[in-house]
């Protein structure tokens, strides 16, 4: 009987087409993604990618607008999961901790998402080859920036604010979004390039937002600002 239930409530399961379309998209996004890590983006080629799966450039801009798109496939899965994240958090919840527990607290599940795509070391490399690709880098850029409207307009609605009278959503994400910055090049700076590393430089700097905004930052003495009278 519990079966049963458990089979009613279950979500279907994609048809056998839809199945073989999904398999031919996730070897296409995991050859894109060994190649680039391998060669770099600017050394690879559509022709590259439909070679290494053996379908025709036509399969491939079936799935895909280009290059770029096949290459954020998987960062795009994972900012679903945060903008997912975000819209679930407890309503009682202040922004600033909302957004910093939606990326902490989410991070497990979208290491598992990426998994069932590709392997985890190869994102994670790709990852590091965006950071320091001029193209991907703007590219990357200019998809933050989308998404930090995106979480501006979830933020307002969850507080029952404007977005467009109330500046408050975005200047909190766009903060946000650079301390998010920082922590990416800082561990695309260091030696570690494991998942686990890049999560304990982002927590280190998401904890220091307060202390960064409202703190006082001498550790010595304060210099003399002018002269006495």
């Amino acid at each position: 009987m519990g079966t049963a239930e458990s089979a009613v409530g279950a979500p279907p399961r994609p048809g056998l087409r839809e199945r073989k379309k999904q398999r031919t998209r996730d070897a296409l996004v995991r050859a894109a993604l060994e190649l680039i890590a391998t060669r770099g983006y600017e050394g690879t080629t559509v022709d590259d990618i439909v070679a290494a799966v053996d379908v025709s450039q036509r399969t491939f801009f079936r799935y895909f607008a280009g290059k770029e798109e096949v290459a954020f496939f998987v960062a795009r899965l994972a900012e679903s999961r945060v903008l997912d994240a975000v819209r679930a958090r407890p309503p009682h919840e202040a922004p600033l901790e909302v957004l910093r527990r939606a990326v902490l607290d989410s991070w497990d599940g979208i290491t598992e998402a990426v998994e069932q795509l590709v392997p985890l070391d190869l994102h994670m490399r790709v990852y590091r080859v965006i950071e320091s690709t001029p193209a991907l880098l703007a590219a990357h850029l200019r998809r933050a920036t989308e998404l930090e409207e995106e979480l501006a307009r979830v933020i307002a609605e969850r507080e029952g604010l404007d977005v467009d009278a109330d500046p408050r959503p975005r200047i909190l994400v766009a903060a946000f979004g650079g301390v998010v910055r920082v922590a990416e090049r800082r561990w695309s700076a260091g030696d570690d390039c494991s998942p686990e590393a890049m999560r304990a430089v982002m927590t280190a700097c998401l904890d220091q937002v307060g202390p960064a905004l409202a703190g006082n930052w001498r550790t010595g003495p304060s210099p003399n600002r002018g002269t006495e009278t």
